[in-house]
């Protein structure tokens, strides 16, 4: 093993580290999602954000994990590249 994936075992040993990596990861996750969603959609940033009604940079930022999304602006980005968007609690 690399000393990389020793130090992770480590800290995921607290729990607290492993709630925090667990919303990282979901986070992440979506973020991968919405990317795909567009890339599928064979639309530029630029365009998507044109058919939502904002700015290529706000997509930018979106995409970019630096803001977290509404519910309702991830309901208009998914309508948007043709998608219906699915919340839930696991």
């Amino acid at each position: 093993m690399s000393k990389l994936t020793d130090l992770k075992a480590h800290l995921m040993e607290n729990p607290e580290v492993r709630e925090e990596y667990a919303k990282a990861d979901a986070e992440f996750s979506l973020i991968e999602d919405m990317i795909r969603a567009r890339i599928d959609a064979k639309l530029t940033q630029a365009q998507l954000a044109e058919r939502i009604g904002t700015t290529q940079s706000a997509i930018a930022r979106l995409e970019g994990g630096k803001v977290s999304p509404s519910i309702a602006t991830l309901r208009r980005y998914a309508e948007a590249t043709g998608h219906q968007l699915r919340v839930g609690f696991e």
